[in-house]
C-alpha cells in the first residue's frame, strides 16, 4: 500500500509539472494561477500545496526538469585537465544545441523562460537560483578556455573571460531565436557549423581587453 502510494504520489508531481509547462507557456508565469494548473491536471489545489509550497517553487521545478544533461557534464569537464579543451567545448555546446533540438518538452520550458516570464519579486527565489546555476556554468567554461590557452589552442592574449560571455551570448541568442521558429532550419544538423564559426574566430582574433592606462 505505501509503495501504491508513493507511485500514485509520483504521479500526481509529474502530471502538476506536464500542466503548470503547458498553463505557463499558454498564459504567461505571472498570469498563471496555482487553481489553473489544479484544473489543467484534474486534482484539487491541495494537492499543488503537498507537492509545492508555491508557484515559485513549482515554476522552479518545472525549469530543474527541462535542465540540459549538458550542465552536469559541464560542471565535470572543467573539473579535469583536458587533452583537447577547445573539443571539450564544442562537444559540450553541440550537445546543449542538439538536446534542445530533440526535446519538445525542453524547448516549451525555453519558451516559457525566454518568452512568457516576467521575473517578479514573487519569482525571486528562482531568479537567485539560475543567477548562481548561470555564473558557475561560466566559471567552469572559462576553466575549459584557460586550458586551450595552456596548451596552445588559443593565442596567449586571449581574454578568456570575454570569451566566455561572447560564447553564452551566442548560444543564448541561437536558442532564443531557434525558440522562436524551431521549422526555420534543422538546429540539430547546423549546430557543429554554427559552433565552428564562433570557435574558427575565437582562434584566429580572440577578445583582448584594452588595459587601463
Amino acid at each position: 500500500m505505501v509503495k501504491k502510494t508513493r507511485e500514485e504520489a509520483r504521479a500526481t508531481r509529474e502530471a502538476l509539472l506536464s500542466a503548470a509547462l503547458a498553463v505557463f507557456r499558454e498564459r504567461g508565469v505571472a498570469h498563471t494561477r496555482l487553481a489553473d494548473v489544479a484544473a489543467r491536471a484534474g486534482v484539487t489545489r491541495g494537492a499543488i500545496y503537498w507537492h509545492f509550497k508555491d508557484k515559485a517553487e513549482l515554476f522552479q521545478a518545472v525549469c530543474d526538469r527541462g535542465t540540459l544533461p549538458v550542465e552536469a557534464l559541464l560542471l565535470e569537464a572543467g573539473g579535469i585537465r583536458q587533452r583537447d579543451p577547445l573539443a571539450t567545448v564544442k562537444r559540450l555546446a553541440m550537445m546543449a544545441l542538439t538536446q534542445l533540438a530533440a526535446h519538445a518538452e525542453t524547448q516549451a520550458m525555453f519558451d516559457v523562460i525566454f518568452h512568457k516570464c516576467e521575473f517578479t519579486d514573487e519569482l525571486a527565489p528562482v531568479v537567485a537560483k539560475n543567477d548562481a546555476d548561470r555564473a558557475a556554468c561560466l566559471t567552469q567554461v572559462q576553466a575549459l578556455l584557460d586550458q586551450a590557452v595552456a596548451v596552445g589552442q588559443l593565442p596567449p592574449q586571449t581574454d578568456t573571460f570575454l570569451a566566455t560571455q561572447g560564447l553564452h551570448a551566442y548560444m543564448v541568442g541561437l536558442m532564443h531565436e531557434w525558440v522562436l521558429a524551431p521549422a526555420s532550419y534543422d538546429l540539430a544538423a547546423c549546430a557543429e557549423p554554427l559552433l565552428d564559426c564562433y570557435l574558427a574566430g575565437l582562434s584566429q582574433r580572440p577578445p583582448t581587453c584594452p588595459k587601463p592606462t
